[in-house]
């Protein structure tokens, strides 16, 4: 027999767990190598992943709805198909609900005796493998532990060995971890009444809504609940600041109007705007290091890299961040045909691990929407995101060359830099906007 194992893959630097959401084969079936054969979700993003050699599921050890680790074998292959036969194990049956039948009658329930609390596992010995384990948690775990003062190695994880997991540690937050009285129950409102109620997590005041008579309630999906955590964390990490410049895109208007028919018939490639902002974006990144950059504590870190995030919107909801990587290297031509290839496969839930990691710039365009400007959040481990809004013909006042001036009808768009005001200061930021707007205006007649 030759069995081969499937693993949770890594699907981002930061991420150290994910979610099997569905398995797409069953125990028994026959799978090809690099078929998709379960979705998982993890913080940033929902994906199918794909079978690691050719064969038949042998057995699933994680069911649907489980969380773990990266790294953790999440199924069995078995390769040999004459071994297969004789060697399936079925999945462990889910939980059967308690019978109606063995639910406790009211008088039953009134004279038995409480139920013994169990006893709580014994604390691995300071310095065993266990407890080095359980410390060893994420770099956002670790992030939100120390802004709360708490300690880790305290905390009972729900992780492999015990590991201290985000949900772990919201929950000891969320719980007060102090002895402060619990609130009572808040009474059901009246439509009318203020829809929000404040709830300290982590000795932050927060709304929370509750619902109304007729109100329709649904949990969030797993994506947009990672998607919550991310942007919440990315908020309270960062210092977040947004500067606003008009760019006029007349130029590039005029270039991808006259190449826009030939570049499509030769590479097969829709010619959008995003490329030319993209390859603009890269040369003011090289100009302005900081806007490119990283903050480690007190330590900034200039990448030398230049991998541009695109954020793609997902149907019917979610976002996604596929990353181009090394954009400084590649044409119009090669950013385009990176650009719709990681766009399209990200909807398609093909998108490989590698793909989502190392971005060091972000670029999202609400735009598309009609969106006239918006003031993005800074992803983790970056220091700045450009919004592109809706681009739009408008009259603007020009200055000809005879010094009169004259309204004519210019393309022009809102473009959005939030920045972490912690290492980027206004007038970096504003230099970088001034840059790349003058490198728009003044674009090349040309697709290189």
């Amino acid at each position: 027999m030759a069995r081969v194992d499937v693993i949770m893959p890594q699907m981002g630097e930061s991420i150290a767990e994910g979610t099997v959401s569905r398995w797409l084969k069953a125990v028994g079936d026959t799978v090809k190598r690099d078929e998709p054969i379960f979705e998982i979700s993890t913080d940033k993003v929902d994906a199918e992943i794909p079978s690691p050699s050719s064969g038949v599921l042998l057995e699933i050890l994680v069911g649907e709805g489980k969380t773990v680790e990266v790294g953790t074998v999440v199924a069995r292959l078995e390769t040999d198909a004459t071994a297969a036969a004789s060697a399936v194990v079925a999945p462990p049956p889910a939980a059967a609900p308690v019978a109606a039948s063995a639910a406790p009658t009211p008088a039953a329930a009134s004279v038995a005796p409480p139920a013994p609390a169990a006893p709580a596992a014994p604390a691995a010995p300071a310095g065993s493998l266990e407890e080095r384990l359980r410390t060893r948690s994420s770099p956002l775990v670790r992030k939100m532990a120390q802004e709360h003062g708490v300690d880790i190695s305290q905390l009972s994880g729900s992780g492999i060995a015990g590991r201290v997991t985000r949900r772990d540690l919201e929950a000891h937050l969320a719980s007060g971890a102090s002895a402060a009285p619990a609130a009572a129950p808040a009474s059901r409102p009246t439509p009318g009444a203020s829809m929000y109620a404040p709830a300290g997590v982590g000795g932050i005041e927060t709304p929370t809504a509750t619902a109304w008579p007729g109100d329709r309630v649904e949990p969030m999906s797993k994506m947009r609940k990672a998607t919550s955590d991310h942007m919440y964390h990315a908020k309270r990490v960062a210092a977040h600041v947004t500067s606003f410049f008009e760019v006029d895109l007349t130029r590039v208007a005029r270039i991808r109007a006259r190449e826009r028919a030939a570049f499509e018939k030769q590479t097969g490639q829709k010619l959008t705007f995003l490329p030319f902002i993209a390859r603009a974006v890269v040369q003011q990144l090289k100009r302005h290091p900081v806007l490119n950059a990283a903050v480690n504590g007190t330590d900034i870190i200039f990448r030398q890299q230049y991998n541009l995030g695109i954020a793609v919107a997902l149907e019917p909801t979610g976002l996604i961040v596929p990353v181009v990587k090394r954009a400084d290297e590649l044409s119009i031509t090669g950013l385009t045909r990176n650009i719709n290839d990681l766009a399209a496969r990200a909807r398609a839930k093909k998108l490989q691990p590698a793909e989502l990691q190392d971005v060091t710039f972000t670029i999202t365009n609400p735009g598309v929407f009609g969106s006239l400007a918006g003031t993005p959040i800074v992803p983790m481990g970056t220091t700045a995101i450009l919004g592109l809004g809706a681009i739009e013909k408008r009259p603007k006042v020009i200055t000809g060359p005879d010094g009169e001036d004259t309204i004519a009808i210019r393309t022009c768009a809102y473009f959005s830099l939030s920045f972490d005001h912690r290492v980027v200061d206004g007038a970096d930021a504003d230099k970088f906007m001034a840059d790349l707007k003058a490198s728009l205006e003044q674009v090349n007649e040309s697709i290189e």
